[in-house]
């Protein structure tokens, strides 16, 4: 039996079409791809707390694709932080192939995984890396830092100062808007933009908050 239905692909077309987002023949083929390999390794490897895999395409496919239109006019060498299963990096990877991602976690079984993923769908766009966060140290600054479910946005903003400049955007998807967390931010950050995602499919609140470093 195949590990991802027809059911699974109805479903992500018609959520991509309510978020706006248009897919290419070959990117759907792409994201389905990713799917059926995330529910086959994370059988043995816990990618994803999600076990479920009708919950996934909303959960993981479409909540990823939820961020497009921020990443869009954003610039062209992008890092997802604590990357984990590879959301959103690989659904970003696949919809934007004229830019690059680098996605970078600390856990080895799932920077195998990343790697199997970049390899079978061949994303040349692709960069993984194996390494705590504060230990990494690109060429250059990039221009989008993302983030999903990886801390606080505290944490998240000191462990990847050094990863982005002043021209950079930090993109923190959370779940319910994090007040307490906003009060924490380092006194270098600062907040430009909160945006609520309406991810088709998805029940509970999710928000997307931008960040800009000014020093």
């Amino acid at each position: 039996m195949s590990l991802v239905t027809s059911r699974h692909a109805d479903e992500l077309a018609q959520g991509a079409r309510e978020l706006g987002v248009v897919l290419t023949e070959l990117q759907q083929q792409q994201l389905l791809a990713y799917l059926a390999l995330l529910i086959k390794w994370n059988k043995a490897y816990n990618l994803t707390a999600v076990r479920d895999p009708d919950e996934m395409v909303s959960r993981h496919l479409l909540d990823s694709l939820s961020v497009v239109p921020y990443v869009a006019e954003a610039g062209d060498n992008w890092l997802d932080v604590g990357s984990g299963g590879g959301m959103p990096g690989i659904p970003l990877a696949i919809l934007f192939p004229e830019r690059r991602f680098t996605l970078l976690d600390s856990n080895g079984k799932k920077t195998r995984f990343l790697t199997q993923v970049k390899l079978e769908l061949k994303l040349a766009n692709l960069e993984v890396i194996h390494s705590r966060v504060e230990a990494f140290i690109p060429e250059v600054p990039f221009s989008g830092i993302c983030s999903r479910a990886f801390s606080s946005l505290a944490d998240f903003a000191s462990w990847t100062r050094h990863l982005g400049d002043t021209q950079t955007r930090w993109l923190a998807m959370k779940g319910v808007h994090p007040d307490d967390e906003l009060q924490a931010l380092p006194a270098d950050f600062r907040l430009i933009a909160t945006h609520v995602l309406k991810v088709p499919g998805c029940q509970g609140q999710r928000h997307l908050l931008i960040l800009r470093r000014s020093v």
